[in-house]
């Protein structure tokens, strides 16, 4: 026998009736999902994060002045963080990823460390520092797009002349959103060297394997994707007249094992724009990081234009049209979270 619903009274106290209920079932930490429904499901995404873009003509005094301040062993990690000016005060230059350029001056270590969060290492300026990942140093150089996964071992040490900066991007809000982060520091500052430069691209970028090697196959094993090697591609590749008409003459940075991404968390791109380059609008739901490596051009973002040039780091928020043009010839990095959202099946594409 079916029960008869209880009358709701008079119209006008049916928000009294409701809000007394939710009053209730709050007690005992329950809320009712009709009245955010719309806030969680809704019909297309709408990022929080904003365009923004930091431009090394500026910025780069002040990341040098930071060396008067403190030093790299007292920092650890002499960082300015890029906060997306949506999202001040939260670390990160998109909801998932992390940015910061990095110093580090002639003589200084800073010390062996690891961590669960996956991190990038892209070169903007100064030549002969390193990082070190597990056993192999690679010395860097403008352009050098060098990794440092989950939990491997890392250092840097600077035994040039002139102070290097670079680009660090970790999945650092991915895995704090995943309550995950673990990290250790070594005991010593630097770690011991066992691999002579190059030895991971040259053992497993080269078409060879070490026989009897194992992998962890959801991460690329090459430490540096080194400029000099991944510009003189782009080259072949344009002028083959393989020219994206978004993207440019687009290559993506590969674990040479599975030919994935290079890292389960974070993908990255190098893109050379022909003078003259006019892109078509497009957006995607991973929110990406650029950075201009050489040349000179401008990305809309939304309806906003941004003017960049070598060195300048600039963010596209999810599902935000973007289109790059460029006065002269010019090369663009380009890293997002794109493989996590594959993996998850969210990720999605649109002209």
């Amino acid at each position: 026998m079916a029960l008869a619903a209880t009358p709701a009274g008079p119209k006008h106290n049916v928000q009294g009736a409701r809000q007394s209920y939710y009053d209730r079932i709050s007690k005992h930490d329950m809320a009712p999902l009709w009245e955010k429904l719309r806030q969680l499901v809704g019909n297309e995404p709408k990022t929080q994060c904003a365009p923004a873009i930091w431009r090394f003509k500026d910025v780069r005094a002040m990341v040098m002045e930071s060396a008067d301040l403190i030093s790299a062993q007292e920092a650890e990690r002499r960082v300015l963080v890029l906060e997306n000016p949506a999202l001040r005060g939260q670390s990160r230059i998109t909801q998932s990823l992390y940015a910061g350029l990095q110093l580090i001056m002639p003589g200084e270590v800073a010390g062996a460390h690891r961590h669960t969060a996956s991190a990038i290492r892209f070169i903007i300026e100064g030549h002969g520092a390193y990082t070190a990942v597990e056993g192999e140093r690679a010395y860097m150089a403008p352009g050098d797009f060098v990794l440092t996964p989950n939990w491997a071992t890392h250092d840097h040490g600077n035994t040039s002349k002139e102070p290097m900066i670079w680009l660090d991007v970790l999945d650092l809000p991915t895995i704090n959103f995943f309550e995950t982060m673990f990290a250790e520091h070594l005991d010593e500052e630097s770690q011991r060297v066992t691999h002579a430069e190059g030895d991971s691209l040259a053992f497993y970028a080269s078409g060879v394997l070490p026989d009897g090697s194992t992998v962890v196959r959801n991460r690329s094993p090459v430490v540096n994707y080194t400029y000099a090697h991944t510009r003189p591609i782009l080259e072949r590749l344009s002028k083959t007249g393989a020219v994206d008409r978004r993207h440019g003459a687009r290559v993506r940075y590969a674990n040479p094992i599975t030919g994935g991404w290079v890292m389960p968390t974070m993908g990255a791109h190098l893109a050379l724009l022909p003078a003259g380059f006019a892109g078509e609008r497009y957006r995607a739901t991973d929110g990406t990081i650029f950075v201009c490596v050489e040349g000179e051009g401008s990305t809309t973002i939304g309806d906003k234009e941004f003017a960049w040039s070598a060195g300048d780091v600039f963010v596209a928020p999810p599902w935000v049209h973007y289109a790059h043009a460029a006065a002269k010839e010019s090369v663009l990095f380009s890293i997002s979270d794109r493989p996590a959202q594959e993996a998850l099946g969210i990720w999605r594409e649109l002209d």
